[in-house]
């Protein structure tokens, strides 16, 4: 039997014999493969799972350049269960200080997938959490966190860190690979791990019920159960992603910017946030700072003592206080003024406020949710909206896919809005078959509010029990739609279908349904028709593409990017990248 040098482990310096198929692959120093090997022997080893842990992470420096490392495992509410470091064995993440910043964390967790910090110094949305190393500030650290999962299931986080100088190299592809073949296998053995310590614990046959095999109980803990909320209704892929997120983001207490068009349901997502949270015994408070002044803006949230101003005739709770423990929604946050900006960072960097005219600092404890239609990146660029503040929001960002991207859900939601039509009516309306299939055609801008309006008029309307396409008002030259968008192209100089294809359709200079927030996608919307008799409505209407609708605003351009860029609503940045994804070579005169 060959022997070579044992790679490194716990008893660092003894010799141990390979099996003869690994000796040529460990001789060919592939540092990977050694690498899992090695660790692999860790995992399976019959120890604690603490001491796996604590094993693999004093193992890997052998096969990375790191200074430190970090494993750690969450529970099923999400909050760290066990974590080990390189220089502690087995590290409770309470009580001590953590491994891994929280932000880093929750970042990891939410999205599933690596975060690499080049320098830590110079990552402000999670400068806050990292200054707290001693080396923070003094000396460039990267950073590489993996998430640990199973499937599609999240179960924690492994993570390193490095000091950068002139000899090692910034490249982290590698490394990133390595690591996630490091926390593939950590996963399998958490999961492992948690099944056999469930099939230990006695249980009544009721609580059993039928026998599983370990690989069902595998299968049940690597797989998702579909995510139900109520008040959203749908089956699309793209709100089927959404929900997924939800569900994710809501076991955390990361702060989630809801960004959509109007009309999207943003509202009822943050519900869903904090019905799904440990805080959902907790109160769920929501405020709209668009339509308020500064100074009621303010005294809204922070509260107020008696005789603060004039009509303060008693002290009053803010929005932060009631909301305390629980959930804050604060809709259309890209509508306050740069002033009341400052005075809100300080409450979500400190988690302390004043009342308005008092001298006392309380401590608040809210999960913040944030939502805008607005966009944030240009408010920033313009100096509208303060670059902190937007780093302080933007943690876990939540795009809500409008309605024409919902493929499939147009009568699902119908449905649902005609049977509440026929419970508070006291009706007994249905839609024909016809008339689902012409409303699945239309593009509504104004999203699922304006689907509502819609379901609700036509049954209004109707007369008789089944509401056939002749009911709406788009077959009759009324839709309301119709009459905004058209009013509106006039005012743009523009005319009928070419004014609404040529703002992506909406009216130049607006950008009410901008696919996905930023930019252009390859998703099919519908083009501006109305009915066969009105080419100017933009409800319904054939469908084209991105590309075809990018190709006709460069030609109405003459292939200048700006002025394509203007007729889109959008930067001339976003139709150069746009162009190239599409593979549209640009015409030159």
């Amino acid at each position: 039997m060959a022997h070579t040098e044992r790679g490194p482990a716990n008893d660092v310096g003894s010799r141990e014999t390979y099996p003869e198929p690994l000796v040529e692959i460990l001789s060919q120093g592939n540092m990977s493969a050694r690498g899992i090997y090695e660790l692999s022997k860790v995992l399976t080893a019959p120890t604690q799972l603490e001491v796996k842990l604590a094993n693999v992470v004093n193992i890997l420096p052998s096969f990375l350049e790191m200074r430190d490392g970090a494993v750690v495992v969450l529970d099923a509410e999400g909050e760290p269960e066990i974590a080990a470091s390189a220089r502690n064995t087995y590290t409770p993440q309470s009580g001590s200080r953590r491994l891994i910043p929280k932000a880093v964390l929750d970042h990891i967790v939410a999205r599933g997938s690596p975060l690499v910090i080049p320098d830590v110094s110079k990552s402000q949305p999670f400068q806050a959490d990292l200054s707290s190393s001693s080396s923070a500030g003094r000396i460039p650290v990267a950073f590489i966190g993996i998430p640990i999962k199973v499937e599609q299931k999240i179960l924690g986080a492994l993570s390193i860190d490095r000091i950068i100088d002139s000899v090692i190299s910034l490249k982290f592809d590698e490394d990133v690979r390595f690591l996630t073949m490091v926390a593939n296998l950590v996963g399998r053995t958490v999961c492992l791990h948690r099944i056999l310590s469930t099939e230990r614990q006695p249980r009544t046959a009721a609580q059993r019920g039928p026998e599983h095999s370990a690989d069902e109980e595998a299968t049940d803990c690597a797989q998702h159960a579909p995510v139900k909320i109520d008040g959203i209704i749908g089956e699309s892929p793209a709100l089927k992603q959404v929900l997924e997120t939800v569900s994710v983001v809501a076991k955390t207490n990361s702060t989630v910017l809801l960004r959509g068009e109007s009309g999207t349901g943003k509202e009822f997502f943050a519900q869903a946030i904090h019905k799904l949270s440990r805080r959902r015994n907790r109160s769920f408070v929501k405020l709209n700072c668009a339509a308020l002044s500064e100074s009621v803006l303010e005294s809204e949230l922070f509260g107020h003592e008696k005789g603060a101003f004039t009509g303060a005739i008693s002290q009053r709770a803010g929005r932060f206080e009631l909301a305390n423990g629980g959930t804050l929604l604060l809709d259309e946050i890209g509508e306050i003024s740069p002033a009341f900006q400052a005075k809100l960072l300080r409450v979500l960097q400190e988690g302390e406020l004043e009342r308005v005219g008092g001298t006392k600092t309380l401590q608040v404890d809210v999960r913040l949710i944030c939502a805008t239609n607005k966009d944030l990146e240009a408010a920033v660029v313009n100096g509208v909206f303060r670059a902190d503040l937007y780093y302080r929001i933007n943690v876990v960002p939540i795009v809500l896919p409008p309605l024409r991207e919902r493929a499939g859900d147009i009568p699902r939601l119908a449905n649902a809005f005609l049977d509440r039509f026929n419970r508070e009516n006291r009706r007994e309306l249905a839609f024909a078959p016809s008339a689902l299939q012409l409303i699945s055609q239309c593009y509504f801008p104004g999203n699922v509010r304006e689907l509502e309006n819609c379901v609700q008029r036509t049954a209004t309307l109707a007369r008789s029990r089944t509401i056939s396409p002749s009911d709406f008002a788009c077959t009759n030259n009324q839709c309301l739609s119709w009459l905004l968008w058209k009013r509106a192209d006039h005012a743009h100089g523009a005319n009928g279908i070419e004014g609404c294809a040529a703002g992506n359709m909406a009216p130049a200079g607006s950008r009410p349904w901008a696919g996905r927030v930023g930019g252009l996608d390859d998703n099919v919307s519908p083009l501006a028709v109305g009915d066969s008799g009105d080419p100017a409505c933009p409800a319904m209407g054939p469908r084209v593409t991105e590309r075809a609708r990018l190709v006709d605003a460069m030609e109405k351009a003459g292939w200048v990017q700006a002025k394509a860029a203007r007729i889109l609503s959008l930067t001339p940045r976003q139709v150069g990248y746009a162009l190239r994804r599409h593979g549209i070579e640009v015409r030159k005169f």
